[in-house]
Formats: C-alpha cells, sequence, structure tokens
C-alpha cells in the first residue's frame, strides 16, 4: 500500500564507481528517477528510485554489486513554509523515527516530494493517512 522500493547499492568510495553504476543501469535500459548518496571513509550506499526495479537489481548483481532493496514512503507535501514540518511533526506525535529523508520540488510547482525511511513504516502510513496527508505510489513517483 503506497510503498516505494529504493535500490540501495553498496559500494566503495572512490573515484567512477557513480559513474560505472549508472552505466550499467543506463545499459540495462533503466531510467533513474531520484538519486541519494551517503558515503563514509571508505564505503557508501548508492540509493535510487528506478523505472524497472527488478531489472536494475538483476544488472547490478551481474556486475558484482551488492544490492538490497529499501522500502520508504513518498509523501506529497504543500510546497510552502511548514509544508515539511507537518509532515515531521505527525511522525513525531506518532513515535515513528524518521531514518533518512530527502525531498524534491515537482516541477509543477506548488507541491513536493519527500522520499522519507522510517522504523515503523506501517505506523507512518497509518500516523499519516490519519492527518490526510497523501502517500504517493511508486508508479506515481516514477511518472513524476
Amino acid at each position: 500500500m503506497h510503498r516505494v522500493q529504493l535500490v540501495a547499492i553498496f559500494v566503495e568510495d572512490k573515484l567512477g564507481t557513480l559513474a560505472r553504476t549508472t552505466r550499467i543501469l543506463a545499459d540495462a535500459g533503466v531510467n533513474i528517477r531520484w538519486v541519494g548518496i551517503a558515503s563514509g571513509e571508505r564505503v557508501g550506499v548508492i540509493r535510487l528510485l528506478v523505472d524497472r526495479v527488478p531489472v536494475a537489481q538483476r544488472a547490478l548483481a551481474e556486475h558484482g554489486f551488492a544490492v538490497s532493496l529499501n522500502e520508504v514512503l513518498a509523501v506529497e507535501v504543500e510546497d510552502r513554509p511548514g509544508g515539511l514540518a507537518h509532515t515531521a511533526e505527525v511522525l513525531a506525535r506518532h513515535q515513528v523515527n524518521v531514518l533518512n529523508a530527502s525531498g524534491f520540488v515537482v516541477s509543477s510547482g506548488k507541491r513536493a516530494v519527500l522520499i522519507v525511511e522510517v522504523e515503523d513504516i506501517v505506523g507512518a502510513q497509518a500516523a499519516l493517512k490519519g492527518q490526510h496527508v497523501r502517500l504517493i505510489s511508486e508508479e506515481e513517483l516514477v511518472r513524476l
């Protein structure tokens, strides 16, 4: 129910890794719709929203990359001061801890999308639904 899968690629933090992984996906015909990168001292995680998750997972694994899928929520947030604060306050009130988040403004304006990874995805869905916050499906998100 309105959960989104991100492809998480565990990589060495070295020159050319992003170019290599994205070339593998391009050659497999996978379109990347969103990217997030986190790196430590020597390792990193590239997280991607793609249009063809199984194809991406298979192509990367065939090239020796450790890949997992992360379930997250995509939340429509009004593009105005306090839009993000409202969503964060709803989650906090319902004791849902946010692990990772990022967002972007939709080109049509007036709305933004918050991609959020939480400890309790079921609790987050219930909390947000109860506050009339719209969750976006993976299919809709890929089409934005």
